[in-house]
């Protein structure tokens, strides 16, 4: 499992829980509000809107609430400035690490995740050290038992797909970020579901971790990164296989 798809079947996985405290409304929030100011209101002429919106209703964030940080954005209701700050640096057997957040206070956040960084034995690097090394792609995961493995292929390939894998008990399909949209609107044409589908950061290689504590501390690491409030999305080029994941799981 590379890092991206594994980390975003955790993340999908404990969406539920971080619903609970509120967590993960909080944070699409914070995206729906930077979108709407950054794009307007209307997420028919806004697609980062559009994706923010549709990743709020994946964690079932009220219509109402959705609303809201919509208004705080366009400045109907008066709210909160976040700035987009990236920060990178190296975890446990020199993974790269990317940690995208959307912060009020920046001389807050960087702290904070240097912090984190060297508590988990890792290196909180300069701009740029590993950024190069990651692509934005579409990501999207539609669960083996809902499609045949050829129909899904079509389907994807129509709509603009660069590949497509099995990934365990899911199909994995990635696109350029320009294909997102399209692909999506294919799958919702045939009423095939998805269980993730995000824009995410894709490495362009990966590093194999083939030792169970290794993998835990990696995957340790990761967690507390995406469960500090300001941090939006957390990227990485592990590879940890299905074996050392049942080890630890």
């Amino acid at each position: 499992m590379s890092g991206h798809s594994h980390w975003a079947g955790i993340k999908h996985k404990k969406a539920a829980n971080d619903a609970k405290r509120g967590k993960v409304w909080s944070k699409c929030a914070r995206i729906i509000i930077v979108a709407a100011r950054g794009g307007g209101g209307d997420p028919a002429v806004n697609l980062a809107l559009r994706y923010a919106i549709e990743k709020a209703k994946s964690v079932n964030m009220p219509k109402d609430t959705i609303e809201k940080a919509i208004k705080k954005g366009t400045g109907d209701v008066e709210g909160v400035s976040y700035e987009e700050i990236l920060y990178e640096g190296y975890g446990t057997n020199g993974v790269a690490i990317m940690v995208e957040t959307l912060t009020d206070n920046r001389n807050r956040t960087g702290p904070e995740i240097k912090r984190l960084f060297e508590r988990h034995g890792g290196s909180f690097g300069i701009s740029g050290c590993v950024s190069w090394m990651f692509s934005k792609k579409g990501v999207v995961t539609v669960s083996t038992a809902t499609v045949a493995e050829e129909d899904l292929m079509d389907i994807a390939l129509g709509a603009g797909a660069d590949d497509m894998q099995t990934t365990g008990e899911v199909f994995e399909i990635t696109c350029e970020p320009t294909q997102y949209d399209q692909l999506l609107s294919a799958l919702r044409d045939r009423e095939i579901s998805t269980e993730i589908a995000d824009l995410v950061m894709v490495p362009q290689n990966t590093i194999d971790i083939s030792e169970a504590a290794v993998a835990t501390k990696i995957l340790k690491f990761m967690e507390a990164l995406d469960d500090h409030d300001d941090v939006q999305n957390v990227s990485a080029n592990f590879n940890i296989s299905d074996e050392i994941v049942a080890q630890i799981s």
